[in-house]
């Protein structure tokens, strides 16, 4: 594994991480309005990063199939989100709002909220894990600078929500120090679900377009579940619609400029 293999699986975690120190800048929690800007604008990097990043090079390096070329990015697009499907089914954890819960258990609300973003972490690192999977195997006409273009992009929309994770733990009581340090670990399950893709996708080479539309049903389970809604609801909606379109510009411009 490259020296910039492993740079860009831990570029998203860095991410994380930065949105994580908020809690030593910012005094009070943040506010609906932000929330939903910071959302929105996840949400857009999010469906940009799926498509360009994700679907396209599935349906490109299945084209030798002729008329069936679609099959290989369907189902796996389908099965990703039956996948997020089941992790949220089985695993007790905490919607973004705190006003729906998941499963119902002993845990506490700021460990089903911890619980909640290391869930939505997984498909992100599995999205860098298998780009950078296609790139070593060369299987699936992804670039350097592509992959890179993902992992910045996600690195983006993990600095909001590192903070919007923070952030509450804050508000419910526990000091800085803790709360850092838990949303750090909600973003180690990145580098590691892209360990683990990368491991697993160099013995699969030629299911590559499976796992790269996988990787982007997964993460717009995200999405469309838990970032549409939350930037949607109540006054000033408008916010995270502009949020969102800002988002997912600026991954498709990252991913064509560098891609």
């Amino acid at each position: 594994m490259t020296a910039e293999t492993i740079l860009g699986i831990l570029i998203p975690f860095a991410g994380t991480s930065l949105g994580a120190s908020m809690v030593f800048v910012l005094k009070k929690n943040i506010s609906g309005d932000l929330q939903k800007i910071l959302t929105g604008f996840a949400a857009g990097v999010m469906v940009a990063a799926s498509f360009w990043s994700l679907l396209q090079p599935a349906l490109e390096s299945s084209e030798g199939m002729g008329a069936l070329s679609f099959v290989p990015a369907a189902s796996g697009f389908l099965i990703g989100v039956g996948f997020l499907l089941l992790l949220d089914e089985v695993t007790p954890h905490m919607h973004f709002d705190k006003q729906e819960e998941g499963p119902r258990s002993g845990l506490k609300r700021t460990t089903k909220l911890i619980l909640a973003v290391t869930l939505h972490n997984i498909p992100e690192g599995m999205a860098v894990g298998v780009v950078y999977a296609g790139l070593i195997s060369q299987s699936a006409g992804i670039s350097q600078a592509g992959a890179l273009a993902l992992a910045l992009g996600i690195a983006i929309q993990n600095f909001p929500e590192g903070a919007i994770v923070s952030m509450p733990l804050r508000a419910e009581g526990m000091d800085k120090g803790r709360t850092f340090l838990f949303g750090v670990l909600s973003g180690v399950v990145e580098p590691i679900a892209a360990l683990v893709t990368i491991l697993a996708a160099g013995a699969v080479v030629p299911v590559m377009p499976y796992l790269l539309a996988f990787a982007a049903g997964a993460m717009m389970y995200v999405v469309v579940e838990e970032l549409i809604p939350e930037m949607s609801e109540g006054t000033h909606s408008n916010l995270g619609t502009i949020a969102f379109s800002l988002g997912f510009v600026l991954m498709m411009v990252l991913d064509v400029a560098l891609g």
